[in-house]
């Protein structure tokens, strides 16, 4: 098949979606090394000077701002590079990083901005104007169609060079929630990337050169990624570390033991397998978690029958005993989606339709569709606590007539497997926009895109159903009346819980555990990765 899909590269969406390793030597980017210079942390009398952390997320999947949604890599930048606005990892509220100052009018249609005096790239080049409408064109441009477009294209209608260090963005309407969606956009240097496959180098993380308080020094696929304070960086959120090596640990056992017993070298570690919490904590570790948008999906593929019916496809979550998922397989750090989005987000309303366990139901729909003699194999991520909620999934399909396999499998393995061989029925995945944002546009155009990767791989985004629900997403994005943009939202909201086609099967939190005694000023992020941007050593 081909690797394009409604204008979408679909092996670029692997890569930013985290599902292609990016293989590769290290170039003349960062220093080449066959193992990682350092896997144990150093703490002297003025505390920490390497900080060791643990993430458990693959770091070989793409680097560049644009197009990746790696867990890893996400967290990575947001350490070497700036948007002109960045915002708290935690409350999202934005804050001038390479600009000097938040518009004052953020429902104007014109935004001005000045770059930082003295921003300077990890290369020692000026930050200009010229690097702000690079990184722009690239985003709202349709040669190379990135992750970012979706977020900016339906309210950013261009950025002009006013000056050396300012810009003007012109907004198509009215847009507040643009400030703090400004973090995604890091910028990125014109001289640098413009280069005859500098792309190609940044998405394999061999050439990565930013303006922010860390660059990346050494980088090992699958390893580790070492980090140095940026000496000339001038911005708000200095380095607190002289040094970072961040190792990539996806399975949990290793994971827990990089962090605590006798051979514990890191002070900080995300990801925690729920049933490790209480050792972690008689360990003297700090172990907390955050709410939000995490989640596993079940993405249906409409061109394979009989999961084009949307019944077939409600049958599936009504026949799910998800409060027996959180139980057992989530230790009861989960919740029972009644919306697509997380009951913390301030667009959060009930759903129309709320699939609670209702096997009576299920059996109904599939008897209403004439599908009798189903057989699914449920193609999954292997994410250790995907893997472990896969088996009350097979139990509950089982439990209805519905003869199921699962296959949990390496993230790029599955993913070629769908690109190769477009028969596949029904997979499990994880996802969290709110890696991305808290709003609900944003959140939602990350999954139900026309064109976009996830809408191409369930083959449904050309269907009438879908042209009448995007539109009807593009109404309350221009929508300026916030009463009326919220009843828009809650109205297409419905639509994709009644259409399910990719809906949250369970939403759960995520954990963090960190060594108080070495590390200070950590707050734990609901969405994967770390920020250590206000963390000191203890």
């Amino acid at each position: 098949m081909s690797d394009v899909v409604n204008g979408f590269n679909r092996r670029a969406f692997l890569r930013l979606s985290g599902a292609l390793g990016a293989a590769g030597a290290i170039g003349a980017g960062l220093g080449a090394c066959s193992g990682p210079e350092s896997t144990t942390s150093s703490d002297d009398e003025d505390g920490v000077q390497t900080l060791t952390a643990v993430i458990g997320y693959g770091n070989d999947q793409s680097w560049d701002p644009t197009m990746t949604a790696s867990a890893f890599s996400m967290a990575a930048n947001n350490h070497i590079y700036e948007g002109l606005l960045d915002t708290d990892p935690i409350t999202r509220e934005p804050y001038a990083a390479l600009a000097t100052a938040i518009p004052e009018d953020l429902n104007a249609t014109t935004w001005a901005f000045t770059l930082r005096e003295g921003a300077v790239w990890h290369d020692g080049q000026p930050v200009t104007a010229d690097d702000v409408v690079f990184t722009f064109d690239r985003i709202l441009g349709e040669e190379t169609v990135t992750l970012a477009r979706s977020f900016f294209v339906t309210w950013l209608d261009g950025v002009r060079k006013t000056g050396e260090r300012s810009v003007e963005l012109d907004l198509r309407f009215p847009f507040p929630d643009a400030a703090p969606r400004l973090t995604i956009a890091k910028i990125l240097p014109k001289h640098v990337y413009s280069a005859d496959g500098a792309w190609d180098e940044l998405d394999g993380g061999r050439l990565v050169t930013g303006s922010g308080p860390y660059r990346l020094t050494a980088h090992q696929p699958t390893t580790n990624s070492e980090f140095e304070a940026f000496k000339d960086y001038n911005g708000p959120r200095k380095a607190a570390f002289p040094k970072m090596n961040w190792l990539t640990i996806v399975d949990g056992a290793p994971r827990v033991a990089a962090i605590s017993g006798g051979s514990a070298d890191a002070q900080i570690a995300d990801n925690i397998p729920y049933a490790n919490v209480d050792q972690l904590r008689n360990d003297g570790l700090t172990v907390e978690g955050g709410a939000g948008m995490n989640h596993m999906f079940l993405m249906f593929n409409t061109g394979n029958p009989p999961f084009d019916d949307v019944r077939v496809r409600q049958a599936l979550f009504y026949a799910i005993n998800t409060e027996q998922m959180i139980e057992v397989g989530l230790r009861g750090y989960g919740k029972a989606p009644t919306s697509f989005l997380n009951e913390g987000n301030a667009a959060h309303q009930r759903a129309v339709t709320v699939y609670t366990y209702d096997p009576d139901r299920a059996q109904q729909l599939l008897d209403e569709a004439g599908v009798t003699g189903l057989r699914i194999n449920l193609m999954a991520v292997n994410v250790s606590w995907i893997v472990d909620c896969l088996p009350t999934i097979k139990e509950s399909w089982d439990a209805i007539g519905v003869n199921t396999t699962l296959e949990p499998q390496d993230t790029s393995a599955l993913f070629t497997k769908m690109d190769q061989n477009q028969d596949y029925q029904v997979v499990a995945a994880a996802s969290n926009p709110n890696q991305f944002g808290l709003d609900a546009d944003l959140i939602m155009r990350y999954n139900y895109t026309a064109g976009g990767g996830w809408m191409g791989y369930t083959r449904w985004d050309g269907t009438n159903d879908a042209k009448a629900l995007f539109d009807l997403m593009d109404q309350a994005t221009r929508e300026q009346d916030p009463e009326r943009k919220l009843r828009l939202t809650h109205e297409y909201l419905d639509v994709i819980a009644e259409q399910a086609v990719l809906y949250p099967v369970v939403h759960n939190e995520l954990l963090t555990a960190w060594d108080p005694e070495r590390i200070t000023g950590v707050e734990p992020q609901p969405y994967p990765g770390i920020n250590l941007l206000q963390a000191k050593p203890a």
